[in-house]
């Protein structure tokens, strides 16, 4: 098996996922204060996010600290899954599925508790990589730098060869930390690019046209980085 490796993302790489204001939605439903649910529920996320709380347990936290019935929570939840779902990147997916004979391949992605049973069912990525980490599995979210070292041990790489590729900055910058080349994602063209490039040995800062030393872009994560791009949604 070919040494070299990539490493992706799930939340804005290998899925498409906009905000759609549901949080702020359910704040005026319910009467609150603009960010008052995301607020109340800090905590949960947190938790659910490194595997210290189970789907049920959520769900009683929800009802109890919105003043939720079970319909009204199984309405919020829906609202949650929806915009962290997403909709696929069929281009980039169906592009990843044609690496599993040139490289070994994973994906390691900040999470949330009941994740990989909703991805697999919709994506089926545990399919398309050899092995996927969850941060409510592992029970660390990145850019901890032990998530990286645990996704190098599970597929028993180097850090040197892997490209890890993520939406947001302060991930890329934790990956190259590690050891790993690293790729900010901003499309599917410049990411398909990128990782042939790496394939074909070419140095983590060659771009196609032989310009050595070209870095990448890096745009800084919000404030709440470890815990995603909101509080209730860490990718």
């Amino acid at each position: 098996m070919e040494s070299r490796c990539v490493i992706l993302d799930i939340g804005g790489v290998l899925e498409i996922t906009p905000s759609t204001g549901w949080l702020l939605q359910w704040d005026e439903h319910l009467g609150l204060p603009a960010g008052s649910a995301d607020t109340r529920l800090e905590d949960v996320w947190r938790a659910g996010a490194v595997g210290a709380v189970s789907e049920t347990q959520v769900l009683a936290e929800v009802g109890a600290r919105l003043g939720l019935d079970i319909r009204q929570v199984e309405s919020f939840m829906a609202d949650l899954w929806a915009e962290y779902l997403g909709t696929p990147n069929v281009e980039l997916i169906d592009y990843v599925r044609g690496l599993r004979s040139r490289c070994r391949l994973g994906i390691l992605s900040n999470s949330f508790v009941g994740a990989r049973a909703r991805e697999t069912a919709m994506y089926q990525f545990d399919d398309l990589v050899e092995q996927i980490l969850y941060s409510h599995e592992i029970g660390v979210c990145k850019p901890d730098r032990r998530a990286f070292d645990m996704t190098c041990s599970r597929l028993e790489v180097r850090a040197a060869d892997c490209l890890f590729v993520d939406d947001y900055g302060v991930n890329v910058e934790a990956a190259r930390a590690v050891g790993m080349q690293a790729h900010l994602f901003e499309g599917n063209d410049q990411t398909i690019a990128r990782i042939e490039a790496h394939l074909a040995g070419s140095g983590a800062r060659e771009d196609l046209d032989g310009a050595v030393n070209k870095p990448e872009p890096v745009q800084e994560g919000p404030a709440s980085e470890q815990g995603g791009r909101n509080r209730f949604q860490p990718r």
